[in-house]
């Protein structure tokens, strides 16, 4: 088996390669929620709101999209996309900010982290920097939904 696998190695290793670019970006979709969401809030046309590039954020079960998205939003909703090359199995997605809740600042490591829940039925978690959703709250305006804004001057959580 081993002289088999020496001879032919060269000819599966693409196809293992391309496999697997093919198949993490999907499963990365659908534990983190992301094919959940889009098949609601699928971005129809343009997004002509204010972007931040290159941002970070994490989904329910570890999903993380570190420094691989590109998060925008005005006063109608939320923004998010992917990378180009992470972009399949990962359409645009517009979520209304009637859709979303948000929770209480939080401490992670060395970072505040804001959590949205997007989708009233879905409640995927999408947790950022507490900085970008500072940015995000200013695109907002009045439409952001209130619950982080009363917490932030309070201490983070012992808990979680």
């Amino acid at each position: 088996m081993q002289d088999w696998f020496s001879k032919y190695f060269l000819y599966f290793y693409p196809l293992f390669f391309i496999g697997i670019s093919i198949l993490a970006p999907y499963w990365v979709a659908l534990i983190g929620g992301w094919r959940l969401l889009a098949r609601r809030f699928r971005l129809q046309g343009d997004f002509r709101g204010q972007k931040w590039r290159m941002q970070s954020a994490s989904m329910r079960w570890l999903a993380n999209y570190n420094g691989a998205l590109t998060v925008g939003a005005d006063t109608t909703g939320l923004f998010i996309v992917p990378f180009i090359l992470f972009r399949a199995w990962h359409p645009a997605l517009f979520v209304p900010w009637t859709e979303i809740t948000t929770t209480a600042k939080t401490q992670l490591y060395f970072f505040k982290v804001v959590e949205l829940r997007l989708g009233r039925s879905e409640q995927i978690p999408f947790r950022i920097k507490a900085t970008l959703a500072a940015k995000i709250e200013a695109a907002a305006g009045t439409a952001w939904p209130h619950g982080y804004a009363r917490a932030a001057e309070q201490p983070p959580s012992p808990i979680g």
